[in-house]
């Protein structure tokens, strides 16, 4: 096979593959509860029809109701199977299909301005139902009289829409599946106006409610989020090459680098760059007398102040009043774990290490926001 016989069975295979439906994300007891209210449905409306049309109609039962029970069953959710869908589509469409019959005599063309008329008038009265028109066209093919729109069509789809009520709340799904959409969930990045402005721009029926678009929308970002936050780990959010100091770093030293570099922590570490504790701006002012606010700042001089004693009383250097019980998290962990470290434990600093509990980085607070934004942004 030459190179653009190949290339044009590569095209062909994607074009017939478009013809292949997607799978359905719908479980077997969803689908058993579908088959059910069909059956149930169709079986009711049936029986009642009979027993009314019992006085001689020829007709009790008509085809384009199994279409109806398909959407009142099997997708209660959507627009197109709503109770005035069902009975002003079916109904509306069937006094269509009746008149065309009588006004045009060649059965082609009744039924192709049965079906023309009944889409037009179930769009003005926002009741389309795909079996309208196929109750159109019988009434059009059939030569039947405007009575036959009122029994069996008319009484069909009531019962049939009674049905689906009453079938689908005891199931505990809600139908009718109307009303306004809610309002967008607290943090959204898009509002209802902004879903208007989307559905408008498609100019599309679409076989989905307004609210229930908005909802999956909310799941479809809450998802995304989740899972992108859920892949970030603390070696692709940390600040790399923190800054650090040892145990026998002087305080006033480690205060001046704090200073200077604006940070409110320091990892402290061994030789092998081992973290052994954190010293932050809390534990100097801790050690200052921090309570008690008049002469803080002289007192925190003469913390810093070194006594150039062998042996002084205050503390000389960052091992003295370091924190030596440090929570640690190492580069391969994920982000989202830290989130009750953060929120719960109030930690601000939290230092990060290697295979070897070695430092390489630190996350912040705004480290740990940078994340959360990360996550949530487009793209």
């Amino acid at each position: 096979m030459t190179e653009p016989q190949r290339a044009a069975a590569v095209r062909l295979r994607a074009w017939l593959a478009t013809f292949w439906p997607a799978p359905m994300r719908v479980d077997g007891r969803e689908r058993l509860r579908s088959v059910a209210g069909g059956f149930i449905g169709i079986l009711i409306t049936g029986l009642v029809s009979r027993g009314a049309g019992s006085t001689g109609a020829a007709a009790w039962l008509v085809a384009p109701m199994g279409a109806s029970a398909v959407l009142v069953f099997a997708v209660p959710a959507s627009p197109l199977a709503q109770p005035w869908s069902v009975v002003g589509g079916n109904t509306l469409s069937a006094l269509v299909g009746a008149a065309c019959a009588m006004a045009i005599p060649d059965p082609a063309w009744a039924g192709a301005a049965a079906v023309a008329l009944a889409i037009g008038l179930m769009f003005q009265l926002r009741c389309l139902h795909p079996p309208g028109g196929a109750a159109a066209l019988l009434c059009a093919l059939g030569g039947v009289g405007l009575k036959f729109a009122l029994f069996p069509v008319a009484l069909n789809a009531v019962l049939l829409a009674l049905a689906g009520v009453a079938y689908n709340r005891l199931a505990g799904r809600r139908y009718p599946h109307t009303g306004a959409a809610p309002a967008p969930a607290a943090g959204s990045r898009f509002s209802a106006a902004d879903l208007d402005a989307a559905l408008a721009h498609y100019n599309q029926v679409l076989d989905v409610s307004r609210d229930d678009l908005g909802e999956l929308l909310e799941h479809a970002e809450a998802a995304a989020y989740e899972r992108r936050f859920g892949e970030l780990r603390c070696a692709d959010v940390m600040t790399r090459k923190p800054l650090a100091v040892q145990s026998g770093t002087l305080l006033q030293q480690a205060w001046d680098l704090m200073l200077a570099r604006q940070v409110k922590a320091l990892p402290v570490i061994d030789p092998s760059r081992r973290v052994v504790g954190i010293v932050t701006r809390a534990d100097f002012l801790r050690h200052a007398g921090l309570p008690r606010r008049e002469g803080l700042a002289d007192r925190l001089r003469a913390l810093l102040r070194p006594s150039g004693l062998p042996h002084a009383d205050k503390p000389e250097v960052v091992g003295q009043i370091m924190t030596r019980a440090v929570r640690v998290a190492s580069a391969g962990r994920r982000v989202s774990e830290l989130v009750p470290v953060f929120s719960d434990d109030g930690h601000h600093h939290i230092p990060v290490i290697d295979k070897d509990r070695r430092l390489v980085g630190v996350i912040t607070q705004s480290d740990f926001v940078r994340a959360l934004y990360r996550a949530a942004a487009p793209g």
